[in-house]
């Protein structure tokens, strides 16, 4: 069975609403969606005539806007695999995974194609090149003189197979090496379905893109897209003031993005008696959220509005779900330790919990599963989990336990199902203490932590050799907080929980490091290092 490229659906809503706003972008930049169409025609025709095969690998290294949607779109239909990495996560770490992704093609900014030139050895794969946007091209050729030249006609798509490769999607690299997440159209089909189904998104809505992966599929659900004047790489240094003001002034009815934004809005928003009129769902994603900030969140939206927390990776999105108003009762367990509960899993997915262990798994045996309560590590199978990575078959063994015709997709988390199905996330596998108390997952005691007055993150992490290892309480302090009062807030808390008693030390920490994509993962690694620099040998 064939199928086309999913980018047809942007064509049918180009169709059936053609004079409706597709993307709204800063500097008052409104395309409709009959415009964005004939963009993505246009750049797919100027593509296929600069020499751009279908399969070939393709680097969009574009920031958010109309180019970075209509560029992927025509990619789509022109049977390329676009390449997408997080331009934040640092020079050397981006050149290594454009070094494994072998793309020839490089469709970049301007600032891209200098990089291009002065670093030559980063780009010696590059065969082709289009500059995008306004700038010099740096030897490379301008899209917007290559659209004067091309014709105005729609781009017939290339028809695919559904297990064909659509997208490679790198991860942020916050636990580990980035390794670059092949999709499949079938992925993207599912994906897409879910978004309507669970979410009820619906063409008309407004999406204030505040996450730019995800306004990759909105022209496919019919939703606007709104660019918010945010800088990607940085959510975390967002301005709430103007985040507020753009989605109330184009009556953005839905967002997804990083709590290190929603925490900023809250704040900004109940200092500044400000409220959102319009927002009716938020999805809030990255890392564990606290339930503080999803319940404030809600009371600063329209009566009837819902905050979600949906769980997944950039391999398995969404797996989980859960909204404010299911997470209030279960608000005290959470602070209490019992870890954040992420929700049930939803429709047209199985999830399993498996022995924690990090090596592969030759094949899928029910006799894996833990006993109901214990904790385990998750497994999630359905249409939406990516079958591997790009190039990267060590990577893709240890991730993937094959199951006849089809597979489990492995999370790398650990959690334990209640006695009615939810799933309770406990921390990544790779984050486990193991210490002479036996397991500590980090999790559950940071949750119960940061409802310590003037705690504003935690970070549990252990010191020493795997076996061997002390746990050790890193805290990054609210503003203007007294150390020597906040250390003794602390030690009073360790006493009130019942695992606080293996917590060796509590370390401060003026800025927890996180990663690049959500700014809201702590990078544990590099605290871990920072804690053996500090700590006496």
């Amino acid at each position: 069975m064939s199928v086309v490229s999913v980018s047809l659906e942007l064509s049918r809503h180009a169709h059936e609403r053609p004079r409706a706003t597709a993307v709204l972008a800063p500097g008052g930049v409104r395309l409709s969606f009959a415009e964005l169409e004939a963009r993505v025609d246009a750049s797919a025709h100027a593509l296929r005539a600069l020499g751009l095969s279908p399969g070939e690998r393709t680097a969009l290294c574009v920031p958010p806007g109309v180019d970075f949607v209509a560029l992927f779109h025509a990619l789509l239909r022109l049977g390329a695999l676009p390449i997408l990495i997080d331009p934040g996560m640092g020079r050397a770490a981006f050149f290594e995974c454009l070094a494994r992704s072998r793309a020839s093609a490089l469709v970049g900014s301007p600032r891209a194609q200098l990089a291009r030139l002065l670093f030559p050895r980063a780009f010696r794969q590059i065969g082709l090149s289009v500059s995008v946007g306004p700038g010099f091209g740096f030897g490379a050729p301008r899209l917007e003189a290559l659209l004067k030249r091309a014709p105005r006609r729609p781009f017939a798509p290339l028809e695919v197979e559904p297990d064909a490769p659509a997208a490679v999607l790198f991860t942020s690299g916050s636990t580990g090496p980035a390794k670059g997440v092949v999709h499949t159209h079938a992925n993207f089909a599912a994906e897409l379905e879910l978004l309507r189904t669970h979410y009820g998104l619906a063409p008309g809505e407004v999406d204030g893109a505040c996450f730019p992966l995800f306004a990759l599929f909105d022209g496919a659900l019919g939703l606007t897209t709104l660019f918010p004047p945010i800088d990607p790489s940085r959510p975390a240094r967002c301005n709430p003031a103007e985040l507020h003001a753009s989605f109330e002034q184009h009556r953005a009815t839905f967002s997804f993005g990083s709590p290190a934004i929603w925490r900023r809005v809250v704040r900004w928003a109940r200092a500044n008696g400000q409220r959102f009129t319009h927002l009716r769902r938020v999805t809030i994603a990255g890392a564990p959220v606290p339930p503080w900030l999803v319940l404030a969140l809600k009371e600063l939206l329209p009566p009837g509005s819902e905050v979600h927390t949906p769980y997944g990776a950039t391999e398995a999105l969404p797996v989980c779900d859960i909204t404010a108003s299911e997470l209030a009762p279960l608000a005290a367990s959470i602070e209490a330790g019992e870890g954040s509960c992420v929700g049930r899993v939803l429709p047209g997915l199985e999830l399993a919990l498996i022995r924690v262990g990090d090596a592969p798994l030759a094949r899928w045996d029910e006799s894996l599963r833990v006993r109901a309560g214990e904790p385990g590590e998750v497994c999630v199978k359905g249409p939406i989990a990516t079958r591997r990575y790009l190039d990267d078959p060590a990577a893709t063994a240890a991730a993937k336990i094959p199951d006849g015709a089809g597979f489990w997709h492995r999370m790398g988390d650990v959690g334990r199902l209640d006695a009615v199905g939810r799933l309770w996330f406990l921390g990544r596998k790779a984050h486990r203490i193991e210490g002479e108390h036996g397991v500590l997952w980090p999790v559950p005691l940071e949750n119960a932590f940061e409802k310590t007055r003037g705690v504003a993150r935690a970070a549990l992490i252990g010191v020493g050799a795997r076996g061997a290892e002390r746990a050790h309480l890193v805290v990054e302090p609210e503003p203007e907080v007294e150390p020597e009062e906040l250390l003794a807030r602390l030690v009073e808390r360790r006493g009130e929980l019942a695992d606080g008693a293996h917590i060796a030390q509590f370390l401060l920490h003026p800025a927890l490091p996180v990663d690049v994509r959500h700014n809201a993962k702590i990078r544990r690694e590099d605290l871990k290092r920072w804690a053996e620099g500090k700590l006496p040998r």
